[in-house]
């Protein structure tokens, strides 16, 4: 596992774009269990998506520490301080307003 210092620079760009969607939707839905994250990306995406790859695609953004986890009787997903920071990052980049010396985001 990375070094938080090493995963206070990760970019979106670096990630797939179903990491990305799985950001996408923790920041809408807040605190989520995975089957209805894997619910959201399956109405999403025109082929669907598998359970597996969705729970492993957590487990990675977990090793990223863009997402956490809290568990009681289930486990919720839920966006960390960092994975905050970089969807936000990468919302101002589609937008435009991204800085354009030094560095990517």
């Amino acid at each position: 596992m990375s070094s938080p210092s090493e995963n206070d620079n990760i970019s979106l760009a670096d990630l797939s774009a179903t990491h990305r969607d799985l950001l996408w939707v923790l920041s809408q839905a807040g605190p989520s269990e995975s089957g209805p994250l894997h619910h959201a990306l399956t109405d999403y995406y025109t082929d669907g998506i598998d359970y597996t790859r969705v729970c492993d695609t957590l487990e990675e953004l977990i090793e990223h520490d863009l997402v956490t986890t809290q568990t009681h009787d289930t486990t919720e997903y839920r966006l960390t301080e960092s994975g905050r920071r970089a969807l936000s990052a990468r919302q101002a980049w589609e937008a435009g307003t991204h800085s354009t010396k030094g560095g990517h985001e």
